[in-house]
């Protein structure tokens, strides 16, 4: 049978009973089920009436920066996942005694209103759709990292302040440079130590030194000193 409309009561009553004993929907780890559920839901589960469910929404909600990537199929309904039969109350904490056995082909939550089921899909669909739409507008986090780059030249015959004007010549969406000082390294060879900041999904730091370390005239190599996420 699969779960029901997860906007109602009734719909949280039986997902909250589905996680009395499960972390996630299916399996062991978080997948494309746990996301269709999760967007069927357009809003925190009460705590005090769908423990379980309020617990299981919580947890899903911290890898919803990684909703695409996570495993399954992203094309199936929240309908095809839960349990075969369903049997729950609007509140679970008081669930009355299972009925006789010539009760069991009753559909609780079935409508013999045809207009009044399709008033459900329709107010369903509504609240999934303002769902997205607020979630497309909610801004996305940039990440970025604070590097601490060593550039280290030849010898100490090299002309720093010219290498240090190559490596600033570099710019690149999503990069900044920031201080930099020169540091003595013996034999009066000093390196050039430069701070600067990146965004992750434009700048690749292994690219970046490579193409530090095409100024043959200046540089003999490149090191990372330090890395931080902003």
């Amino acid at each position: 049978m699969g779960f029901i409309d997860l906007l109602s009561d009734a719909g949280l009553a039986v997902l909250n009973s589905w996680l009395t004993t499960r972390s996630y929907v299916t399996g062991y780890a978080p997948s494309q089920a746990d996301v269709a559920v999760f967007k069927a839901i357009t809003s925190a589960p009460e705590a005090a009436k769908y423990p379980h469910a309020a617990r299981w929404y919580k947890h899903i909600a911290s890898f919803e920066d990684e909703f695409p990537t996570l495993p399954g199929d992203a094309s199936k309904p929240y309908t095809v996942y839960g349990p075969e039969e369903v049997a729950a109350t609007l509140n679970p904490a008081k669930a009355p005694a299972a009925e006789e056995e010539e009760d069991d082909d009753v559909d609780l939550f079935g409508s013999d209103d045809e207009e009044e089921d399709a008033e459900a899909v329709r107010v369903r669909e509504e609240r999934l759709a303002a769902y997205r739409e607020k979630k497309a507008a909610k801004p996305k986090t940039i990440a970025k990292s604070v590097v601490t780059l060593d550039v280290k030249p030849w010898d100490d015959e090299t002309d720093m302040a010219a290498l240090e004007a190559a490596v600033r010549g570099i710019e690149k969406d999503g990069l900044v440079w920031g201080a930099s000082k020169l540091v003595p390294v013996g034999f009066g060879i000093k390196k050039l130590q430069i701070n600067l900041v990146i965004e992750d999904e434009k700048i690749s730091l292994s690219d970046l030194e490579e193409e530090i370390q095409g100024f043959e005239d200046y540089v003999q190599s490149t090191d990372v000193a330090a890395m931080q996420k902003l």
